[in-house]
């Protein structure tokens, strides 16, 4: 066997492995160190050679320090009652009009998401906190649960984004300018499916009636309330990109904000410390786990010469650059089936990116191709979280609303889903949207 067939060949036994529902970064080692053994002659000596320094390698990044402290500022937001302060505040400005309470829950979404970096965070808080609201408003079960489910995604398309931070390692890419560059299209996110769920309401009107209105002293008070979050996340994002502070920098003051915050405001006490942290301790594992049977999968690819001719040969076969990258966005759909994704953006970025980087859209400089498709791989990738048949965030609010069935909340995704592919043909073929930010901003 050709060490190209070797490769296809690791991509099917894990793919298996994932069948069988073995955790995606013990599948992504064991293939890995299994298809390097047998490339290296099935000696294991230059196996343990390469275990010996592969963990301290990765893990010694220091850019990665910048994960757990995002997560930590999650955390903080979660268990000191911030989202709840998010929620009251879009709901006093936008409740009153048809859909308004499902508007304000897309929009605290976009919010939270702002301080989390997490999407299955970020589903499952406002989940909790929007939920009773919707349904109390005599929501539809389908667009309450839907319009959650979908805002829910806004956790990892607004910065800070654990996915973009694990791009920018990889890629060796500028964190800040990827997270300012995710800022339009985080935002053209979240009008998109504000304006959905206003279609929705004006062919349904009792699906999503309208909520009391908010006399304006009481819209001030929200506001204030959640004035120190919007500071939080300009000084983490402009110190960023500014080169006032790094990455790691930046995200430990986020944290320390938040935390503060999450105790003067939000009434967070020991115990929501003590769960703050091991919350934290627990995703980061899951993440480096996954870090490291990447590492591990990507070692045995490499020695494969998978990688490296699979692009020679896009670039040779004819194909225009376009047709090439729709190729690309649709296998990233089809493993939104099977995965989540930080694994995604783990097993394909060091397949995908050299293929990309090889051709030429729209004249783009290599550092601008390479921001957009950052982006443009997140926003895919994002799919993955709501479209059948997995959809992590569908099942994490469909069991938070145990009287609405899974098909509802399935069917309540359809239209938000038109919404983004809407977005990613929009980013596609106008790359600017994501540049803009960038370019402008010039530090």
């Amino acid at each position: 066997m050709s060490g190209t067939q070797i490769g296809f060949l690791m991509f099917a036994v894990m793919m298996g492995l994932l069948v069988i529902r073995i955790p995606i970064g013990i599948a992504m080692f064991t293939v890995g160190a299994g298809g390097y053994f047998f490339l290296s002659g099935c000696e294991l000596q230059p196996l343990m050679a390469t275990l010996k320094n592969l963990a301290y390698a990765r893990l010694s990044n220091y850019d990665l320090v910048v994960i757990p402290l995002f997560l930590l500022m999650g955390q903080f937001a979660t268990h000191g009652g911030l989202s709840n302060a998010l929620f009251r505040c879009v709901s006093a400005f936008m409740g009153h009009r048809k859909g308004g309470i499902a508007m304000a829950a897309i929009g605290a979404c976009a919010g939270f998401g702002a301080i989390c970096g997490s999407s299955l965070a970020t589903a499952a808080t406002m989940g909790q906190v929007a939920l009773p609201e919707l349904r109390r408003y005599g929501y539809s079960g389908s667009l309450a649960t839907g319009c959650l489910a979908a805002g829910g995604t806004l956790g990892i398309m607004i910065p800070p984004s654990v996915p973009l931070v694990i791009y920018a390692i990889l890629t060796q890419e500028s964190i800040g300018k990827l997270f300012m560059a995710a800022v339009l299209p985080g935002i053209i996110a979240m009008l998109g499916y504000m304006i959905v769920v206003r279609i929705l309401t004006t062919i349904n009107p009792a699906a999503g009636p309208a909520g009391p209105s908010v006399p304006w002293s009481e819209r001030l008070r929200s506001l204030m309330l959640v004035t120190p979050v919007l500071i939080v996340f300009v000084v983490v994002i402009v110190g960023i990109y500014g080169g006032w502070t790094n990455p790691t920098e930046a995200a430990a003051i986020g944290a320390a904000a938040c935390g503060i915050l999450a105790v003067v405001t939000g009434g967070m006490r020991l115990q929501g410390v003590i769960e703050s942290a091991v919350g934290t301790a627990q995703a980061t594992a899951m993440i480096f786990l996954v870090l490291l049977g990447a590492d591990m999968l990507n070692t045995g690819l490499a020695v494969s010469q998978m990688p490296t001719e699979l692009a020679t040969w896009v670039q040779n076969c004819g194909l225009s650059p376009l047709l090439i990258m729709i190729m690309i966005l649709l296998i990233y759909i089809f493993l939104g089936c099977v995965m989540d994704s930080l694994a995604m953006i783990l097993l394909t970025i060091p397949i995908f990116y050299p293929i990309v980087m090889g051709l030429n859209y729209w004249g783009l400089a290599p550092e601008d191709k390479s921001i957009w498709f950052g982006i443009l791989a997140l926003m895919v990738v994002e799919i993955g979280l709501v479209h059948p048949p997995v959809g992590m965030n569908v099942y994490i609010i469909n069991r938070l609303a145990k009287d609405v069935p899974l098909t509802e909340t399935f069917k309540g995704v359809m239209p938000f889903l038109f919404s983004d592919f809407v977005r990613i043909a929009l980013l596609l073929f106008f790359p600017i949207i994501s540049l803009y930010l960038v370019h402008t901003f010039q530090p």
